[in-house]
């Protein structure tokens, strides 16, 4: 069995920034592409940054620029940086992560940017 445990969501005004982590803990023998999702209310789930076991990173042109995605492989654990917060990157944030050979999802953390 695995978990991944999402924290560092929050309420920030525009132009602030917030840390997210995901962790990783179970059964796991091997942790592959990490990466976070968001979705806002009324709409579809989107990608919002992904990262490799080598740490090669990619991201949704909406959050370039202001967003760092990055893990740390003894911890099991990947981190989102959100800087330049805007009112439209409100949304709950998942983690998810290929673990071992399956994909797993967090529980979401909200974050919330007030104009």
């Amino acid at each position: 069995q695995v978990q991944l445990v999402e924290s560092g969501g929050g309420l920030v005004q525009t132009g602030g920034s917030l840390r997210l982590s995901c962790a990783a803990s179970g059964s796991i023998f091997r942790i592959r592409t990490m990466g976070w999702f968001r979705q806002a209310p009324g709409k579809q789930r989107e990608l919002v940054a992904t990262i490799t076991r080598d740490h090669n990173a990619d991201y949704a042109d909406s959050v370039k620029e202001r967003f760092t995605i990055s893990r740390d492989n003894a911890k099991n654990t990947v981190y989102l940086q959100m800087n330049s917060l805007k009112p439209e990157d409100t949304a709950v944030y998942y983690c998810k992560a290929q673990v071992n050979w399956a994909d797993y999802w967090g529980q979401g953390t909200q974050v919330t940017v007030s104009s």
